[in-house]
């Protein structure tokens, strides 16, 4: 009984559990600019445990316990025709290039990519972020889009225990 009831309190303490963890999605797709780096405001929490996640400003998740986090991000990038001549994701912590994944159509242009970048951050647990960030060149014109479906785009992460 007693070793239950210290397993029980310490789960709802956190102190064994993977938070503060958060995942969120985008409510509408985002436009993005040729050639430019731009944050995905990735609008709609699904869920946030610690209230560790902005998704109203900054769209950033700033924990406030320090530790090893999985941060992961997947979006899809789309154009009218096949004008998508690279298409690159971003995880960037204070604000500098952490994780970057990048898919590339030489000499054959795409209209639809999908990209997952995953990676392990450490946080000091008081003012280190990370945020979500997309690059997208295409060959001549036309509107690009990081689709806002919550199975087409997702920013998330979570303590790892350690």
């Amino acid at each position: 009984m007693a070793i239950t009831k210290i397993i029980a309190d310490s789960i709802t303490s956190g102190a064994i559990a993977n938070t503060p963890a958060f995942e969120a999605t985008r409510g509408g797709s985002q436009t993005i600019s040729h050639d430019t780096m731009t944050k995905i405001a990735v609008n709609v929490e699904v869920f946030d445990t610690d209230g560790c996640y902005d998704h109203a400003t900054n769209y950033r998740f700033l924990p406030t316990t320090a530790g090893k986090y999985y941060i992961y991000g997947q979006a899809v990038a789309q154009i009218a025709q096949e004008q998508l001549k690279r298409y690159s994701l971003l995880i960037r912590k204070n604000g500098s290039n952490y994780k970057y994944q990048s898919n590339y159509f030489t000499g054959n242009p795409a209209y639809i990519n999908n990209i997952f970048i995953g990676t392990t951050i450490d946080f000091n647990g008081s003012s280190d972020y990370v945020e979500f960030f997309a690059k997208i060149e295409y060959v001549s014109s036309g509107t690009v889009l990081v689709n806002g479906d919550s199975t087409e785009l997702t920013f998330g992460g979570y303590r790892i225990l350690t």
